[in-house]
């Protein structure tokens, strides 16, 4: 009995020896960076959003490319992107799942963090409790534009320390390329020479500065970042500039993976949306009540709100005719009745007003002519007859 355990714990130990030298001699396969991987953001962002119990993403700790399982593609692409990502388990991370406990987190951190207002706020908290609360929330924050920017300010911060956490968890040697002052072509070079040793001056010192900036992201900052002391800075029109960004350049991605690249076109968090139904900005503005809509700035939205609450102030003394009684509305319609001495017009005014001309009057030639009257005369007196 003893022997046959003996017999049966060494295959075991044989067994699991062979697939660790395996694992190794695969890890050993792999080329190996010369520097921290450069990732985006953004696609980041966006995918951690995405990323739920029918959607799966995978990321590459080679090059660092994500992986998309699109269940839209055929089944013997599947098939090969399974043998793939199970051949090579120990080369993909796979993406953590937004659960309904986190997505709730978010909603209800911003409401009791960023909005003030205390109708707003139990609207909002209302709306969490509700069903469907991840897209009424969105829908509502959309219909107000002040708290728009706030949430999506919140929601990049947060999800910022959510992904450095969890490449920390990986232990991933990282850079944003966000983040960077490198310029657009000493980063392509970047990529391109990302496995060779030796490599121009140019590249080995920007090589060193990702090291320097990956060092960062490793810091107890990086997860709890604090305002900076001493005076502000002076409010200085914020200029808003589209990064840099390059192309996307990887050379081991194998030929199973190549169909479910995840590669979007992302440049800022705005067009990365929190809804669980669409994958883009677009879409979901689209789907609001109708007909798409468009964003639109503070100070506009601002002024048509202003706009609004005169017309209901019109619109209550509109009212006022019908809360008085019918006497009163017949004295009304009586004063109304009364004739009002007209204005003399604007021509005879602005004659009164005008300066005369200098010199010689002239004679009022337009001076209707005398009617001829009736002239009387004084009656004779005839003397009377002897």
């Amino acid at each position: 009995m003893s022997n046959n355990l003996g017999l049966n714990g060494r295959k075991m130990y044989d067994i699991l020896a062979k697939k660790s030298k395996v694992r190794y001699f695969m890890a050993e396969a792999y080329p190996k960076a010369q520097n921290p991987l450069i990732l985006r953001f953004h696609r980041l962002m966006d995918a951690f959003s995405k990323s739920d119990d029918e959607r799966d993403f995978y990321l590459d700790r080679i090059e660092g490319f994500l992986v998309f399982v699109d269940l839209d593609k055929s089944q013997l692409e599947l098939d090969e992107l399974e043998d793939e990502l199970i051949k090579h388990a120990d080369r993909y991370c796979l993406l953590p799942k937004l659960t309904f406990y986190e997505t709730k987190k978010f909603m209800e951190g911003f409401v009791n963090e960023k909005v003030y207002d205390i109708d707003t706020k139990e609207k909002l908290l209302d709306v969490i409790q509700s069903k469907e609360a991840r897209e009424n929330f969105l829908e509502f924050i959309y219909d107000h534009l002040t708290e728009l920017e706030k949430w999506q300010q919140y929601y990049q911060e947060r999800s910022r320390i959510r992904i450095i956490e969890w490449l920390r968890s990986q232990q991933i040697q990282f850079v944003f390329e966000e983040d960077l002052d490198l310029p657009k072509a000493i980063v392509e070079k970047l990529k391109r020479q990302l496995f060779e040793v030796k490599v121009p001056k140019e590249i080995a010192v920007a090589r060193e500065a990702l090291v320097q900036k990956a060092r960062t992201y490793y810091s107890n900052e990086a997860l709890n970042p604090r305002p900076k002391r001493g005076r502000p800075p002076k409010q200085v029109a914020k200029v808003e500039v589209e990064p840099q960004l390059t192309l996307d350049m990887y050379t081991t991605v194998p030929q199973a993976v190549r169909h479910f690249l995840y590669q979007p076109d992302i440049t800022s968090a705005t067009a990365v949306t929190f809804s669980a139904r669409f994958d883009t900005e677009a879409q979901f503005l689209a789907s609001l009540r109708g007909s798409a809509r468009v964003k639109v700035d503070t100070k506009l939205e601002a002024l048509s709100q202003r706009l609004e609450s005169l017309r209901h102030l019109s619109a209550k003394l509109a009212g006022v005719g019908e809360a008085i009684g019918a006497e009163e509305e017949s004295l009304l319609k009586a004063v109304s009745k009364v004739p009002v001495q007209e204005e003399p017009k604007v021509f005879e005014v602005a004659k009164e007003l005008l300066p005369k001309k200098r010199g010689r009057p002239q004679k009022e030639a337009e001076e209707a002519p005398k009617k001829p009257g009736i002239k009387h005369v004084t009656p004779l007196q005839r003397k009377p007859k002897k």
